[in-house]
């Protein structure tokens, strides 16, 4: 599946207020998706010393899918096309890596 695939799938599920101008919905569950991927990280940390079994990847996954979804829906919002946001993030990265400013802090670095 493609990011422009999953963006039109994910949308028909999309049941909010003000659907289509409301990007607030979306991004607060953005925020408290990311929140749960890293309590479940932090609870493996804690409760089984970093090691990720089996159980525990699949309930990852399943938070990184919500965490898409959100993103997928917010990107919505404003007219984005996920593949297009996820291209342009590539472009940048590779235009850092190529300049030797892959890491350090700034947007226009």
């Amino acid at each position: 599946m493609d990011f422009d695939s999953y963006q039109i799938e994910a949308r028909k599920t999309a049941i909010y207020p003000h659907k289509d101008k409301n990007f607030i919905y979306p991004t607060l569950g953005l925020v408290g998706e990311s929140g749960e991927v890293a309590e479940k990280i932090k609870k493996v940390m804690r409760d089984k010393n970093g090691i990720f079994d089996y159980e525990s990847k699949l309930a990852l996954k399943k938070e990184l899918g919500d965490v898409l979804w959100y993103l997928s829906n917010l990107c919505d919002e404003f007219n984005f096309s996920l593949d297009d946001v996820a291209k342009d993030n590539l472009e940048k990265l590779n235009l850092r890596l190529s300049r030797g400013k892959i890491s350090g802090s700034g947007d226009d670095r």
